[in-house]
């Protein structure tokens, strides 16, 4: 039986600058140039290549944007406090 895990793959420095829109962008263009089958198979490969970093990076980004998200609350005392995200229903 073969091992089917799949190992993260490293983000390059010029997809870890950008910001989730830009990365989001790039990743909708390459799914564009896969599905227009105008590329060659080698140029699919290393695109499709990128393209799973870049949604690796969106992820990533997505994954920060939710632990960050709270929701305003008043407490018992009158003043104003935050709860996580998760805490709230």
């Amino acid at each position: 039986m073969s091992d089917t895990t799949v190992e993260p793959t490293s983000i390059p420095d010029d997809i870890a600058k950008l910001n989730f829109e830009e990365a989001l962008n790039a990743l909708e263009q390459i799914v564009k140039s896969l599905e227009g089958g105008q590329v060659s198979l080698e140029e699919s490969i290393d695109i499709y290549t990128r393209g799973t970093q870049l949604r690796q990076h969106c992820d990533a980004k997505l994954k920060d944007a939710s632990a960050r998200i709270e929701k305003i609350t008043k407490l018992q005392d009158g003043s104003l406090g935050t709860t996580a995200l998760d805490d709230f229903e």
